[in-house]
Parts: C-alpha cells; sequence; structure tokens
C-alpha cells in the first residue's frame, strides 16, 4: 500500500514540476498575447477563442469524469492568463483604506506610481481585497512614530495569509490649508485628525484656532474645500491641497513632533531576492519559564540583530500575546534555516512573515 502511495507522490511531484515550468511558458506567451492585442486595439476578453480552446483540448481527454474536471481547469488557467493580462493593462491594482488624498492613497502613489489605486472603507477590506484577488497589493500602515504601532494591521498580518514583502518609512509634513482666496488670518478653526492636532499643538494655540476633529487628514480637506468658508482650515498634506482644490496657507507647521509612518507593502508569495535586506518573525512562545528570552537569544545566537519587538494581545485568549519581530537579515540561508529550526522548538506558532529592504521618502 505505502508502495502505490509513494509511487503515485513520485508521479505527482514530477508531473507538478513540469507543469511549472509549462505555466511559466505559457504566461510568458500571455505576455505576448496581450502586446499584440495592445498594438491592434483588441480586447482582452475574446469568448470565441477560449470556447475553441476548450472544445479543442478536451477532446483529447477520453475519461468523461475526468474530461469535466479538465473543462474546470482549463477555464481557470484561460481567467489566471486574463487576469494577467488586464494587470499589465491597468497597472497593478493597489488596496489602501481611505478616500482619496489619505496618507495611505498619497504613499501608495509614491510607492508604485503607476498603479490603480483602490479605494477600501477599512484596513481588513482592502487587506482582504489581495486575498480575494481583487487588488494585487496592498499598502496598510503598521506604525506611527506619533501613536505608535497600528495594531489592526499588525493582527491582520498575523492571523491572514499575506505576506509583508516591502516596508516604507515616510516623513509626513503637514500644512495650513485654506480654500482660495483665504489668508492666515481669515482662519478661526483648523479641522484635522486628532493626530495630526496633537501634533501642530504649539503652532495652533500660537495662532488661537478652535479645532475640530475630523477621521482623516483627507476628509478634513475635503470639508473645508466643500464648505468654501474662509474661515475654516485644514491640517493636510500637499498632494491633499492639489486633490481638493486648497491654497498652502503655512507651510510644515507641525514643527513640535515629527510624523513618520511606516507602510508595509502586502501581496499573496512572499519575496525573495538578493536586493532584500530585513525579515519580519511573528510568533507565539510556549506557556513556560524563559520561553521568550529563549526566542530572542536563538535570533541573536545565529547573529541576527533585531531592530523591533512588539507584543500584541492574542484575540481568543485573555492575558496572552505574540510577537512581531524584525531582524536584519533574510533566513533563506543555512543559519537562517537553523534558526528557525530552534525557534520552532520554543515556539507554539513561528510565522515567517515577510522579507524587505528598507525605503525611507518624505511627504510635504
Amino acid at each position: 500500500m505505502s508502495n502505490k502511495l509513494d509511487e503515485a507522490r513520485e508521479i505527482i511531484n514530477r508531473v507538478d514540476s513540469q507543469m511549472a515550468e509549462l505555466f511559466m511558458e505559457r504566461m510568458k506567451a500571455a505576455e505576448m498575447v496581450y502586446e499584440h492585442k495592445k498594438e491592434f486595439g483588441l480586447p482582452i476578453l475574446d469568448t470565441k477563442r477560449e470556447e475553441t480552446i476548450i472544445e479543442k483540448n478536451s477532446a483529447s481527454i477520453s475519461d468523461s469524469v475526468i474530461k469535466e474536471y479538465y473543462i474546470e481547469y482549463i477555464k481557470n488557467l484561460m481567467s489566471i492568463s486574463r487576469s494577467y493580462q488586464y494587470r499589465m493593462q491597468n497597472g497593478l491594482k493597489v488596496a489602501y483604506s481611505g478616500i482619496e488624498g489619505a496618507f495611505a492613497h498619497i504613499a501608495s502613489g509614491r510607492i508604485f506610481p503607476d498603479s490603480n489605486r483602490i479605494s477600501f472603507r477599512d484596513f481588513k477590506s482592502a487587506y482582504n481585497a489581495v486575498v480575494n484577488g481583487e487588488a494585487d497589493v496592498a499598502v496598510l500602515p503598521i506604525e506611527n512614530s506619533y501613536a505608535g504601532e497600528v495594531g489592526q494591521t499588525i493582527d491582520l498580518i498575523f492571523s491572514g495569509s499575506l505576506f509583508i514583502n516591502g516596508i516604507y518609512e515616510l516623513e509626513i509634513h503637514q500644512n495650513l490649508l485654506g480654500v482660495p482666496g483665504a489668508t492666515v488670518d481669515d482662519i478661526k478653526k483648523v479641522t484635522s485628525h486628532p493626530q495630526a492636532l496633537g501634533q501642530c499643538h504649539e503652532y495652533i494655540k500660537l495662532r488661537g484656532f478652535d479645532t475640530e476633529e475630523a477621521n482623516n487628514t483627507a476628509i478634513a480637506a475635503k470639508t473645508v474645500a466643500d464648505s468654501n468658508d474662509r474661515s475654516l482650515g485644514a491640517i493636510a498634506s500637499v498632494e491633499t491641497a492639489e486633490i481638493y482644490g486648497l491654497k498652502i496657507l503655512e507651510a510644515n507647521v507641525n514643527k513640535s513632533g515629527e510624523n513618520t509612518t511606516r507602510f508595509a507593502v502586502l501581496s499573496k508569495v512572499r519575496a525573495d531576492s538578493p536586493a532584500l535586506t530585513s525579515s519580519v518573525l511573528m510568533f507565539t512562545v510556549k506557556n513556560e519559564a524563559g520561553s521568550l528570552a529563549n526566542a530572542i537569544s536563538i535570533i541573536g545566537k545565529y547573529g541576527y540583530n533585531m531592530t523591533a519587538l512588539r507584543s500584541r494581545p492574542l484575540k481568543k485568549h485573555s492575558w496572552q500575546y505574540y510577537f512581531y519581530i524584525e531582524i536584519d537579515g533574510t533566513i533563506d540561508n543555512e543559519e537562517g534555516q537553523k534558526m528557525i529550526s530552534d525557534l520552532n522548538k520554543v515556539c507554539d506558532k513561528l510565522k515567517i512573515a515577510g522579507t524587505f529592504a528598507p525605503h525611507s521618502e518624505i511627504l510635504r
């Protein structure tokens, strides 16, 4: 019995390997098809052509039951091919949380300049858009220098299936915005996200402005633009001013505190490239004395420097926590694999959450 199982597995492994090579070849051909359709202005979906392919190819399958599955398989394969061509046609689909002009929207555009940015109402919706295939990647905040970690995003990464393939550190400068024709002296009240109002507290106090909280800086800017009220100002970015047709009345008003947000790029497949220099590990430790210390000791033993260590509560288990760690270096080498093996001995759950290269930029 076991010999038949081993034989079956050997056949499956061999066929899967061949199929992977053929899949790459087929997708390269799909690129050529797309270039032809682009050149001649043809639509990507050609229903008649797909029906012909299904009929022709399925004719070679003699088993009627297996033929049903083959037809489903070839339909899915052609759907994947179309999806790949649509990606080339429309640009990368990037999910973010918020409205146009929100810092996540701006960050997505900076990271993926030619992308098709898609707005979602919250972090979970943006995350699930990638899981469900509605978007190719999600750009979500994981930490802010003023407010700390973004727990919702960290929790999604720990419990979900997506990987971090990039972390971008974006320094954000806040500005006082007003409607066209307004001056600083006209402003009586400013609106913005509570975090932005806090960062600009000294400036607001100096000017004697009243304040009004908004869900985010983009909504604040839109509120000012819609009001057409010269006495109402928004604290937001230069990009937001451009989107909503507002005037920059005074630049860089968050002098009382730094505002840097780290955004993670999340996708279905973990990136593997020599250009990537850091890794993210997430784990729970066994409920034994010294388990966390042992885990940290193992990371140091193999020469990895920890650049971040955070704890987050497990939602379903009171007073229990999981840990988020960033390390210098990748684990796709002999030392890294030994470290992972040793960590598995002291961790209940261990997840290699991603690999990235640190990147920083300024949003004004």
